[in-house]
């Protein structure tokens, strides 16, 4: 398989993973989470080059004590998880910009990572993206009922018998991985594109939460694997490239929802009326 071939496969299985799991990350209200720990895995994947081990393996071992941090500063009092993905945003990425400044001779390009490179994308970053997306499917379908009910009746949930944090802990599982697996393709900076645009845009065209956990992997796929091709066409960097499709089919959801609702309302009017004369004759 060629590089190109490659890097078309890795977008394709990225995006569909980005969707899939940003589907749960839109439902659950952790955009901001999510956006955090892209930052905030820097500092990792700039030790990681400096220690001259694998990037994501550096990105997931920062991302587990980002984890931990975050947890613990939302549970202080009169703080939360806003709070906390605030201040791990913008320290993870100083912290990471000042060790790349103290170690200006690295042997990998680090601001690569920052904007990704999926032209350069390794088997083994195919290989754990496959892995993260059968572990994403897996936890759905089995876990699937459980996390809806944890994500829309929480009360309701704790009343059944449930416990709240196993479910809280896959999820965020499931976006740390997904992250991790990301960055390489599309960078640190702009997962968060692809994580979020393709389920925001899927939420807005589904009329069922089961809707949005097929239609959100095809748009993240299908924004992988066009912005791939788009940027070779024209010769610009394929990570912002895919962001920039994902965003586009948020805004082509978007307007398709408001010109749908602009079609309905002077029908649903019409019928209102309808039947209001039918009543009228009726008496």
């Amino acid at each position: 398989m060629g590089y190109f071939e490659q890097a078309l496969l890795a977008a394709l299985l990225i995006g569909a993973l980005s969707g899939l799991v940003g589907t749960l990350v839109v439902l659950r209200q952790r955009t901001f989470f999510a956006q955090a720990l892209t930052h905030a895995t820097f500092p990792g994947a700039v030790g990681a080059a400096i220690l001259g081990v694998s990037i994501p393996l550096g990105a997931a071992v920062a991302s587990v004590f980002i984890v931990g941090i975050m947890t613990m500063i939302g549970r202080v009092k009169r703080q939360g998880n806003q709070v906390a993905s605030g201040i791990l945003l913008t320290a993870g990425f100083a912290i990471g910009v000042l060790l790349q400044a103290l170690n200006p001779s690295l042997p990998v390009r680090v601001d690569s990572y920052l904007v990704g490179s999926i032209l350069t994308v390794t088997t083994k970053d195919v290989t754990l993206v496959i892995t993260v997306l059968a572990f994403a499917v897996l936890a759905i379908v089995f876990f699937g009922r459980q996390i809806m009910f944890s994500t829309f009746d929480v009360n309701g949930y704790r009343a059944a018998g449930y416990r709240e944090w196993p479910i809280e802990m896959l999820t965020l599982v499931l976006i740390t991985a997904t992250v991790v697996s990301a960055i390489p393709a599309v960078g640190a900076i702009l997962a968060i594109a692809l994580i979020a645009a393709p389920a925001a845009a899927a939420r807005l065209i589904s009329r069922t939460t089961a809707q949005m956990f097929v239609i959100a992997p095809v748009l993240g796929a299908v924004s992988g694997v066009s912005g791939v091709l788009l940027s070779r066409a024209l010769n610009v960097a394929a990570g912002p490239t895919i962001a920039l499709v994902a965003a586009a089919f948020f805004v082509v959801a978007l307007v398709a929802r408001r010109v749908r609702g602009a079609v309905r309302a002077p029908r649903q009017g019409e019928a209102r009326r309808t039947a209001r004369t039918s009543l009228r004759l009726k008496t």
